[in-house]
């Protein structure tokens, strides 16, 4: 349960440790999944088997059984029809790209108060302070500074403020991949809390001069974990059309999420999110793997939209005198940490070392079948990911996760210096974090990331991805690299 200390520090002690309380059935489901791709793991060695059988065999063996000989040939060309019929193609991450706003765009928290003197009343002021100087943001983030006074929160400026972003990413993402925008057959685009008829992904359309065929999605009021879930859909659309490319674009317009009432429960996220925007280049043609960074490995989402309590924890409403704002409820760390455990135990038999999946499931069982009052095992992820891609949603949520993950300083840093830099970018935030990471050199072939996002709704989504080469640092540029020496920074816990 989340609550306000007196210094303004959002407290999330009552976060569940989900690792201590898991429901079979998410394990079941995580090994449904599983085992529903077992198929590809039976023919493979029934047609190496059968290689190595008929490689004993001599001419004459053969000439003297033609029988066997068709059979062998027949079932060789069924069971290789099976299986490259069936087998879902390979979706590689051929490179992606997160917006660094200008600097006339950065803003200090000083800075920040300032503008905000003359619009709230002295509580809701000395509130916000307190949560802003306490959330682990540095003095370095961007807002639209010039349109940050509430008379100019106009349906223009946030439409001119998408433009900036997403056409910037885009542009940015075309520049260091050379593929020509036409190619790409799937744009999605997410923003929660901005959507403009018409819409953003037709803004895209527009600004580029597309063709007619092209085929969009906007997504639109799911949350922080939205950039995920568009990987999962182009993942999906790419299963179904050979030789695609899929642009995500990442967002959220800060201005058009900004609360000018005096309700604490909404005045949180005013202090937190900020500009940003990501563009993920996804193709499932093979000639591309040579140069993609990543390849897909798996996506798990969970909805906990069915409960209540989840439904409702984010929720945007409007007051009697019309002033629109996202509430925080207070069961917001509980819903959350209940919404990981169920999207990590479906995760786990997916990416788990089968020493940990063992000991894991002996211990369920133990617990579950036998009622043994044994201490459950705990998985150690660290065993199935060298990075880690947590959201940065703010300062106790990265707090609360690296304790019940156990994760050390080193493999939070991404996240920290993430929240520290831009702050909370939403849907964009894990690309951040992944980006850090190849600033720094830290990413080598055959490494695993782990992106973790959380939404509205409430949702929980993690994406798992491998890396297909070493990143030289030297040869790329991205947000981080022209600061990348000076971090990681000092930030005050």
């Amino acid at each position: 349960m989340a609550q306000n200390s007196p210094n303004g520090e959002i407290k999330s002690s009552n976060l569940p440790n989900f690792l201590l309380s898991v429901r079979l059935k998410y394990v079941k489901l995580g090994y449904h999944y599983l085992i529903s791709n077992a198929i590809y793991l039976v023919i493979v060695p029934i047609l190496v088997a059968v290689g190595l059988h008929l490689s004993t065999l001599t001419l004459e063996d053969l000439m003297t059984n033609l029988v066997m000989l068709k059979s062998y040939s027949t079932l060789v060309v069924f069971l290789g029809t099976v299986y490259f019929m069936s087998r879902p193609r390979n979706v590689y991450l051929v490179d992606f790209s997160c917006y660094k706003p200008h600097e006339r765009y950065m803003i200090s928290k000083e800075r920040l108060v300032e503008k905000l003197t003359d619009i709230f009343d002295e509580s809701s002021l000395n509130f916000q302070k307190k949560i802003l100087y306490n959330s682990g943001l540095s003095d370095k983030t961007y807002i639209p500074v010039d349109k940050w006074i509430p008379s100019n929160f106009s349906l223009s400026s946030n439409q001119h403020q998408a433009k900036l972003v997403i056409i910037g990413a885009i542009d940015d993402l075309l520049a260091k991949t050379g593929v020509k925008i036409r190619d790409i057959g799937f744009i999605i685009v997410n923003s929660s809390m901005f959507n403009p008829t018409p819409s953003l992904s037709a803004m895209v359309v527009n600004h580029y001069k597309l063709g007619v065929n092209v085929i969009t999605y906007n997504l639109g009021g799911m949350g922080c974990s939205a950039g995920l879930i568009s990987v999962d859909l182009a993942n999906r659309l790419l299963q179904g059309q050979a030789n695609s490319y899929a642009l995500i674009v990442s967002t959220e317009i800060v201005s058009s999420a900004f609360y000018t009432g005096n309700d604490k429960s909404k005045l949180i996220p005013n202090m937190i999110f900020r500009m940003g925007a990501s563009a993920v280049l996804l193709s499932n043609r093979f000639s591309d793997r040579r140069r993609s960074k990543y390849q897909l490995m798996h996506v798990v989402r969970t909805h906990k939209g069915a409960d209540d309590r989840a439904f409702s924890c984010v929720f945007q409403d409007e007051e009697e005198d019309g002033k629109k704002g996202m509430s925080l409820s207070k069961d917001l760390m509980a819903v959350a940490g209940e919404a990981l455990k169920t999207n990590i135990t479906t995760l786990g038999p997916l990416v788990l070392p089968m020493s940990e999946q063992l000991l894991f499931f002996v211990s369920l069982i133990a617990r579950n079948v036998f009622k043994r009052k044994i201490k459950p095992y705990i998985p150690d992820f660290k065993m199935a990911f060298e990075h880690f891609c947590i959201h940065a949603g703010g300062r106790a949520v990265l707090d609360e996760l690296q304790k019940n993950l156990d994760l050390s300083e080193a493999l939070m840093e991404p996240s920290r210096m993430t929240l520290y830099r831009f702050g909370n970018t939403s849907s964009s935030s894990v690309w951040y974090n992944l980006a850090y990471s190849e600033a720094k050199g830290r990413i080598k072939k055959g490494d695993r990331a782990w992106q973790i996002g959380f939404g509205s709704g409430f949702k929980c989504n993690s994406a798992v991805w491998r890396a297909l080469r070493t990143v030289n640092p030297v040869k790329e540029k991205n947000a981080w690299t022209d600061e990348i020496d000076d971090f990681p920074a000092q930030v005050s816990r």
